[in-house]
């Protein structure tokens, strides 16, 4: 059998071990067939982000040693479909019914005792196994006498009130699927829907991955992730790190150009007594605890910007004053980003993504009850990640750090107050530990309140950025930099997104675009429901499961237009 799917389609939806409905059954994906390894992956940057999305069920001890494997340095490889050959299905579970008579047959070729010549259908419960991630069909007792069996459906999609009898004689042979022993002999199999999220949820795994291995080079040699937090804390204002000068940056450009050292030293100290290179950045002002993970995201940020990036100053200054582009870029963009408490709106036109699956749950999802399944394939012990990599386009949304640090303070976080910019964001990152995924939010209160807000900054930006583009929100996606209250907003490779949609945004909407942000309707249709259970619902901020790199949590709308909300701060 053959069906024609798009590779977004395969990589969400056909994932080894899931089963899917197709021509009216429902199969098992067995494997992607000959699928093409993909070598032009950052894979530091891969491992790291698998430890810290896994990290949850390893604290559980849920994961199979994935992570402690990943730290040893087991190797994870990278997978895409193969458009020629796609994935290899099979019928799951084994058990078809009649659509006349309900009597079910381990057969689609058996002819029904009923005489119905339809085609049969399928049973679409199967049982599985939270614990060891086991999928089996269900077994159902046949009359013992005529060796036959109904399916008397209850009204409802519990299977537990579904009944099984005899078709010839009435007799009632079991109520549900029953107590099963899964065959790893660690509790029982669990039935449901096979299409049910508890069947079957896929993890995913998101990285800027840059388009060949010199760029991440180039970074190195400009200081690293060190000089990243340094150009981040600093602005931004080069258009990339490479063009940022640190004595660090030019020590090892000149070693490698085959200058002396003791030359090299004494031209670096001459550039810095003059100002045009400075040693100590503000990074250095971090203590240990508080850079780590700040390096980490500033490296992300600098990755994203390696081929490219477009600022609003760019747009002013390729403009005339007196030109309506001009005004528009002058005036307006400047008061809607004011008002919306944005410091920079940047575009980025080749924006390097990874996105992939690399393991799933059956279960709650929780770490505590359901295992990791990593991925593997065939007899090597590497992990799998079943992705994509693409350039697409993205915009990068930074919060303004005195607005930000004033609106943690209204909320009671004893934070330095600072009139500096950069002050102020290393005031907020020595005080923020943002929550693990696993972690009660209270435990880490200035890093939940923070995430909170960038998260529901983001996601409200993102339903109304779909609106001014003209596309579903579902082809828009998120990548969270908390640390330093940003966030890009990336075409997704679903959907029906059109390259340059974010693009004419950046170039011609933004005003518009952040003027309904602020202004536009904040209420929800659930309310007072929504309001009073958390403050995000489907209705107002979630996403769907793709878009969202944090399963639609810390959401909240009164962080943005409660009382002290952070668009309403003076």
């Amino acid at each position: 059998m053959k069906e024609q799917r798009s590779s977004s389609q395969i990589l969400f939806g056909f994932l080894p071990e899931q089963t899917v409905d197709l021509k009216g059954g429902v199969w098992k994906v067995k494997e992607w067939r000959t699928p093409m390894l993909r070598t032009e992956v950052d894979s530091e940057s891969l491992r790291r982000e698998l430890i810290r999305q896994a990290m949850p069920w390893h604290n559980a001890g849920m994961d199979g040693q994935f992570v402690e494997n990943l730290l040893r340095g087991w190797g994870v490889r990278v997978y895409s479909v193969d458009k020629s050959n796609g994935v290899k299905v099979e019928p799951f579970p084994r058990l078809w019914m009649c659509k006349s008579c309900r009597r079910l047959h381990r057969s689609a070729d058996t002819r029904c005792p009923c005489g119905s010549p339809g085609r049969f259908g399928q049973l679409p419960f199967v049982g599985f196994h939270d614990k060891c991630g086991n999928l089996k069909a269900p077994w159902i007792r046949r009359c013992p006498e005529h060796q036959q069996v109904r399916v008397n459906w209850p009204g409802t999609a519990s299977s537990s009130e579904i009944v099984f009898d005899c078709p010839v004689c009435n007799t009632r042979l079991q109520k549900g699927f029953g107590p099963a022993r899964c065959d790893c002999g660690d509790g029982f199999l669990s039935f449901n829907v096979h299409r049910s999220s508890a069947v079957y949820t896929p993890k995913s795994v998101v990285i800027v991955n840059p388009p060949s291995q010199d760029k991440i080079n180039k970074i190195t040699r400009a200081g690293g992730p060190p000089r990243a937090l340094d150009w981040v804390l600093d602005g931004m204002r080069s258009t990339s790190i490479d063009d940022a000068a640190s004595l660090d940056s030019l020590r090892q450009q000149l070693l490698e150009s085959g200058l002396p050292e003791k030359v090299v030293e004494q031209m670096l100290a001459t550039a810095e007594q003059s100002g045009e290179v400075k040693s100590g950045g503000p990074g250095s002002q971090l203590s240990a605890t508080a850079r780590e993970e700040a390096e980490n995201q500033a490296v992300t940020i600098a990755l994203a910007f390696s081929e490219s990036r477009g600022r609003v100053e760019d747009l002013i200054n390729a403009t005339d004053p007196a030109s309506e582009l001009g005004a528009l870029y002058r005036d307006q963009y400047r008061l809607a980003m004011k008002q919306a408490g944005v410091i920079s709106v940047d575009l980025v036109e080749k924006f390097p993504v990874m996105t992939g699956n690399f393991g799933y749950l059956r279960g709650d999802g929780s770490p505590e009850k359901s295992r990791l399944m990593p991925f593997r394939r065939g007899a090597s012990r590497d992990y799998v990640v079943y992705g994509e990599i693409a350039q697409t386009e993205a915009l990068f949304v930074r919060l303004d750090p005195l607005k930000v640090l004033k609106w943690l303070n209204s909320k009671g976080h004893p934070i330095a107050w600072s009139e500096d910019l950069t002050q102020a964001h290393l005031n907020i990152l020595e005080a923020t530990r943002l929550p693990a995924l696993d972690e009660n939010p209270a435990e880490c209160d200035v890093g939940a309140d923070l995430l909170t807000l960038i998260h529901t900054f983001t996601h409200r930006f993102i339903r109304i950025a779909a609106v001014y583009a003209g596309i579903d929100r579902d082809a828009l996606s998120e990548l969270l930099v908390p640390l330093h209250l940003g966030f890009f907003v990336y075409a997704a490779a679903r959907g029906d997104f059109v390259l340059g949609g974010l693009q004419a945004v950046f170039e011609t909407e933004l005003d518009k675009l952040l003027h309904a942000f602020v202004h536009e309707d904040h209420r929800c249709a659930l309310d007072p429901g929504c309001i009073n259970s958390g403050g995000a619902c489907m209705a107002c901020l979630h996403l769907g499961e793709p878009s969202c790199r944090y399963f639609n949590r810390f959401l909240d709308r009164t962080t943005l237009t409660g009382k002290d909300g952070y668009l309403f701060l003076v």
